[in-house]
């Protein structure tokens, strides 16, 4: 089985249907992919002890793709396939879940509590309760962001987190602030997160729509940049709620210390990517998947020729790498970033724990790691890098 590839770095390859039919493997430009594993391994290094964690936690060490071990804390939350989690000011997490439409609480050192049910989510296939994002202005206004699965498409909604006293935490009423992303049973997207520019980012499928991806006026297929109320945000380059197309189904979405945008995203039976985000750029599919060096589309700068290894879902950035948890790849990659360009995959935890949903920055620096395995799942923390 082929190695999965960064396309900027000038030993790998990636198989081709990102690539068109013929295209042959990507090349790889710019560092040396040894160096970009070393760099991880070095960073990696320090993420091997393990210093006991709160009740219901294991501690395990897993070997990091032949690297540095690291090491992860198992909470037994007794999750029902949970799909995203943020955190407040105060520690305490909030996690979606897709199917049963919860929203849980789990305070530090705590067990997950419900804070009830959003209304209005139609679960099925791939759809339902999906990505969460909390305000900028969170403190103040109290407003958490849900991408959801309705009854005629997928939305979002912001509900208020209220303190209702004794500690406990209260939904108030969803507001439908953005409709009209088209629904399937897979291919649903459902990543949210606010950029540092305080605007909200959205990754949708293409719902097994083919002719929305490359489709600027339709928002399948896409990367959506909209204002806190739902508008378009003022400098979105076709001027409506557009930020980038030719998308198959975007998974994660985060941003490197120099502001730039990355998102992972599902291939169809090869060529799961990692891409920088470009305002107006177009990704391909469904023409095109992977690196296929064609001027009319961006490349993608990871391609994992299986989707075997990968399936790469939520996706978070600290310092020069980047983390993103595997479903069918039932593993953990990170990634080293360097000035726009990434080194190659290194593999972490495989098959241990199986389906990695999402990945989330802790407070403290660290990592959780979201199960969706169905029986039940669990959180996996990583200790901060060093």
């Amino acid at each position: 089985m082929p190695k999965p590839r960064a396309s900027g770095f000038p030993d790998g390859s990636g198989s081709s249907s990102r690539s068109s039919a013929g295209q042959g493997h990507p090349r790889l430009r710019g560092a040396a992919a040894g160096f970009a594993a070393a760099c991880v391994a070095l960073l990696l290094a320090g993420c091997t002890g393990g210093q006991g964690g709160p009740a219901g936690s294991t501690t395990f060490k897993g070997t990091a793709g032949g690297q540095a071990p690291l090491a992860a804390e198992r909470l037994e939350l007794q999750l029902n396939i949970p799909w995203a989690a943020v955190f407040l000011p105060d520690g305490t997490a909030i996690i979606s879940e897709r199917d049963t439409a919860l929203l849980k609480a789990v305070p530090p050192g705590g067990k997950a509590i419900e804070l009830g049910k959003v209304p209005g989510v139609v679960a099925a296939g791939e759809g339902g309760l999906l990505g969460l994002a909390l305000s900028p202005g969170f403190a103040s206004d109290r407003y958490l962001y849900a991408y959801l699965t309705a009854q005629e498409d997928n939305r979002i909604v912001r509900l208020a987190l209220e303190d209702s006293g004794n500690g406990r935490l209260s939904l108030g009423e969803p507001q439908v602030i953005f409709t009209g992303i088209p629904k399937a049973t897979t291919h649903n997207g459902g990543r949210i997160r606010f950029g540092p520019d305080g605007f909200l980012y959205v990754g949708t499928g293409d719902s097994q729509r083919r002719n929305q991806p490359q489709d600027p006026e339709a928002l399948g297929g896409k990367i959506l940049r909209l204002t806190p109320e739902g508008g378009p945000a003022p400098g979105n380059p076709f001027g409506n709620a557009v930020y980038s197309l030719g998308h198959r189904n975007v998974q994660g979405l985060a941003w490197d210390s120099a502001g730039r945008l990355w998102a992972s995203e599902f291939g169809p039976d090869v060529n799961d990517e990692l891409n920088l985000i470009l305002p107006g750029a177009n990704y391909g599919w469904p023409t095109v998947t992977g690196a296929p060096h064609r001027p009319e589309f961006q490349d993608a700068k990871v391609v994992w020729p299986s989707t075997s290894e990968s399936s790469p879902s939520g996706l978070e950035i600290a310092g020069s790498t980047a983390y993103l948890g595997a479903l069918r790849g039932q593993r953990l990659w990170t990634v080293q970033l360097e000035g726009g360009e990434a080194g190659n995959p290194v593999a972490h935890f495989t098959r241990e724990f199986g389906r990695i949903r999402d990945v989330v920055r802790t407070p403290e620096g660290g990592f959780w790691l979201l199960t969706n395995n169905e029986n039940p799942d669990f959180v996996l923390v990583l200790p901060p890098p060093e």
